[in-house]
């Protein structure tokens, strides 16, 4: 970064569009990087969702995009859109690379056409119909402020999700929102607002934490919140074992670093509960994914060998030496890490990240690690098991969560 400041997001050639404009009900968002495969039928079926159910609303689809160098907004500005009440903006955002400067692109258009409604699609996506844009923005025109996506997903799709992010959202700030980083959510014009007020748009947020942020703050501020079935979401799926330390290191540390600002509203807040299901059913079912066990074991005991004596600082002595014994373990169908294992890890680095701040993002790195071994245990402890069973043990382990709260605000106090 070389230290600007983006005082917006969009582009002069954009913003002459949006001013043209003056106004619109809806704003569909889409934020993209290196889509050309997939964005078209995102666009395409956007467009025919406000035809089939908003006929009449006076609409814009933005595509805001990070600069690929492949032929997605080529691809993009191709799509042809036969009605007089959408209209199409293609457009480069400015500011720092990631999906969070997209959305606040999104955002300002959506905030000077008064839209009354937003919603915001990933441009990846193969599984989006046109009931997507219905039950997304359906919510928004009656009442609610944010409306989270609620997916068929297959049990090892979303890892960081079911792992840490959902459990987390759960048990600080006391709500049920299975998919606090989903991608597609619906957003009020007052929620709009809200957000641009935040000085978030040159730090980590700016990038993959972005969503997580945007569902922790709605929580705080107290929206309506609802969640609205999606059906499958079909997309880029990434294997686990691949390089998702980017992402990781961001909606992680987004969540940790919201537990300092929050930390008056998260320790007050006891148990959870659920929030609103809307939408009509959508009956597509996941796609199975398979998970390479092996890599994400191996990627372990290599972060054995490179952070165990920074895991012996910060870990319990008896998670610690569950660790040492899995670094140990010669046959993957022994890999097994506990519940409760996992939860003191997360929140014992939540309490060290709190603790040094000026290395905080390199304490993330070698958390990555142990991720990876919670994963591969779930591989075991869920593969051949259906996905109605699965989804009740990622309830039965964010309720665990929940239960072991008080360890967690006891060693923040302490600390």
């Amino acid at each position: 970064m070389d230290g600007r400041r983006f005082i917006t997001a969009l582009r002069e050639d954009a913003r002459k569009v949006i001013e043209t404009l003056s106004e619109a009900d809806i704003v569909i968002g889409i934020p993209a990087y290196f889509s050309q495969n997939t964005i078209s039928h995102v666009i395409k079926t956007s467009a025919k969702g406000l035809e089939k159910y908003y006929p009449d609303a006076k609409a814009l689809i933005f595509v805001a995009d990070g600069g690929s160098t492949d032929d997605t907004r080529e691809e993009a500005a191709r799509v042809h859109i036969n009605s007089f009440n959408i209209k199409k903006v293609v457009t480069i955002y400015r500011g720092l690379p990631g999906k969070g400067s997209a959305v606040r692109a999104i955002f300002e258009a959506a905030s000077f056409l008064k839209a009354k409604s937003v919603a915001l699609f990933d441009s990846d996506l193969r599984s989006i119909t046109p009931e997507w844009i219905k039950n997304v923005i359906e919510p928004v025109m009656e009442g609610y402020d944010y409306v989270a996506p609620l997916y068929k997903r297959d049990r090892f799709d979303a890892t960081i999700t079911n792992t840490i992010a959902y459990d987390l959202t759960r048990a600080l700030y006391g709500l049920r929102i299975r998919q606090p980083i989903g991608g597609d959510f619906g957003i009020s014009q007052r929620m709009v607002k809200l957000y641009l007020d935040e000085d978030v748009w040159e730090s980590e947020i700016a990038k993959f934490g972005v969503d997580v942020w945007m569902t922790t703050t709605a929580i705080v501020k107290g929206a309506k919140i609802c969640e609205s079935r999606l059906g499958a979401k079909i997309h880029d799926v990434k294997d686990p074992a691949a390089d998702l330390s980017a992402m990781y290191r961001q909606v992680v540390g987004t969540i940790f670093k919201l537990c300092e600002q929050y930390e008056e509203y998260w320790k007050k807040v006891e148990g959870s509960k659920s929030v609103p299901v809307l939408g009509d059913e959508i009956g597509r079912e996941p796609e199975p994914l398979k998970i390479d066990q092996e890599s994400l074991i191996e990627y372990f005991r290599l972060g054995f060998n490179n952070f165990g004596v920074i895991w012996k600082k910060i870990l319990e002595e008896k998670d610690y030496k569950v660790v040492q014994h899995l670094a140990k373990t010669k046959n993957c169908l022994d890999f097994l890490m506990p519940i409760e294992t996992w939860i003191r890890i997360v929140y014992s680095y939540l309490i060290a990240f709190h603790e040094t701040p000026r290395q905080e993002m390199k304490l993330l790195e070698t958390m990555i690690p142990l991720y990876n071994a919670r994963v591969a245990s779930l591989v075991n402890e869920l593969d051949e098991k259906p996905q109605e069973e699965c989804e009740e043990y990622y309830e039965m382990q964010a309720l665990k969560f929940e239960e072991m709260k008080e360890y967690l605000i006891k060693k923040w106090e302490k600390g």
